[in-house]
């Protein structure tokens, strides 16, 4: 009797507000991510990736669940994931997988206890078994007493209120603007590196006797930019691409409010500092992939590599995420494996959640049940090019849908926003009243979408 193909692995990594373009195989020179660029030769690149919602909770709840946030009134990081929802980490667990988590969740973001070990009751009714849900970067950074695995860790090394009183002092500063010099820690103990570092304990001691699904979500390159002075080192004269100007005409007044004041010259700080934090963790990804390899696990499993959002990184005189323009909507998206024809490109046009069922389908589990999430297995296997015809995003201030051509942006108690994003890829000149039937017809598949 011929043995039977064993059942593959899943292996997911995401960090946090990593924009779209801030990788070396997306063609940007200005940083440097060997490992990230291998995992892209070898199987298919997203250029077209959007988040369903520009903020940490609400997009990571939908990719959990493959449902719209605004379906489960997550509109904003003050939300929870429902106990009475599913999740496809519960759907592979109940088909004979073994699900791990190293690094940050956000499924109950409010909730600011992790666990001392990252393993608190809730995260097991999640669908985890073999849990370590690590601090986000600020989370971390807030209390000078340990509320998570990373900065009891950082305690027992004797580093914590250094770390604490560092935060402090940026959080001070509003996080950003003079806020952006390199972490007080060592390389060794910066929470990425510790997270990287724990992804690949858990591949080397995880038993073969089951397939087995790891989500490895690294904390940075999140804000503030504060990468170890080995990896700051690295970028500290760097040239970075310029920031795109904007007069903000035609911009909703709620986003002209969040203009920040900055020269140019720390506009590239924040930049260098942005692309040291991705090469830790680009590094963090050799770490993990090649204990797979050391494990001979490497050929027979899936590995996805995207992010939660992007990052405005002073784009429009603007930082972080929550708004609609492309640094901020779109993130990177590679998924590679067994079967899968690598060093290709898609233009596809992908929502973040769509992974949610891909996963499924890679693991021959049964997808779960009426959700908005499509899996993009069919462009995996070359049987299809095309894969939405639009993408949409919302948040408390607004609503956008994004297609192959033109963004659409519903300001709630402000003006509309449209943009044509291939004569301006840079979203400077808003279209909506020289438009106004492309509008309206936008507006309307819009709201099919949110029905």
């Amino acid at each position: 009797m011929a043995q039977k193909t064993p059942r593959p692995n899943i292996l997911f990594i995401m960090d946090d507000q990593h924009r779209f373009d801030y990788l070396g195989s997306a063609g940007a020179g200005f940083v440097r991510t060997p490992n990230l660029d291998r995992l892209a030769e070898r199987g298919v690149r997203f250029t077209q990736c959007t988040t369903n919602c520009a903020v940490c909770a609400p997009s990571r709840i939908a990719l959990a669940t493959g449902l719209q946030p605004s379906r489960l009134g997550c509109v904003d990081n003050s939300c929870f994931l429902p106990r009475s929802v599913p999740t496809y980490y519960q759907r592979l667990r109940d088909h004979g997988y073994r699900v791990g988590c190293i690094g940050k969740l956000d499924l109950a973001k409010p909730d600011g206890y992790n666990g001392r070990y990252g393993d608190r009751p809730c995260v097991y009714g999640w669908g985890f078994t073999h849990p370590e849900e690590c601090e986000g970067k600020m989370h971390a950074g807030s209390s000078p007493t340990p509320i998570g695995p990373y900065t009891h860790y950082l305690q027992e090394r004797g580093l914590l209120q250094a770390f604490y009183e560092d935060y402090r002092d940026r959080s001070a500063k509003g996080w950003i603007n003079g806020a952006s010099h390199d972490s007080v820690l060592p390389t060794d103990a910066f929470e990425d590196t510790y997270i990287g570092r724990r992804a690949a304990e858990w591949i080397e001691s995880i038993p073969d006797d089951f397939p087995w699904h790891l989500f490895v979500s690294f904390v940075g390159p999140h804000d503030p930019f504060d990468p170890p002075s080995e990896y700051g080192n690295r970028y500290r004269n760097a040239n970075m691409p310029e920031a795109v100007q904007d007069s903000m005409t035609g911009k909703a007044a709620w986003v002209g409010k969040r203009v920040i004041d900055i020269e140019p010259e720390e506009v590239a700080v924040t930049r260098r500092q942005y692309c040291g934090a991705i090469e830790l963790i680009d590094d963090g990804v050799g770490l993990i992939l090649n204990a797979l390899k050391r494990r001979g696990m490497l050929e027979n499993t899936y590995i996805i590599f995207s992010s939660d959002h992007g990052e405005m990184l002073g784009d429009h005189g603007l930082y972080t995420k929550s708004v609609a323009y492309e640094p901020s909507l779109r993130v990177p998206l590679i998924v590679a494996g067994p079967e899968i024809e690598g060093g290709r490109v898609s233009d596809a046009l992908v929502e973040l959640i769509d992974i949610n069922p891909t996963i499924c389908e890679l693991a021959d589990v049964p997808p779960l049940e009426n959700i908005d999430a499509l899996s993009v297995s069919p462009i995996l296997r070359s049987e299809a090019i095309g894969h939405r015809t639009e993408t949409v995003s919302a948040i408390r201030n607004f609503r956008c849908i994004r297609t192959e051509t033109h963004k659409l942006i519903q300001n709630y108690n402000d003006l509309v926003e449209l943009y044509e994003l291939e004569s301006d890829p840079d979203e400077l000149y808003n279209i909506a009243d020289t438009q106004p039937k492309l509008a309206r017809d936008l507006s309307q598949c819009l709201t099919q979408r949110f029905k």
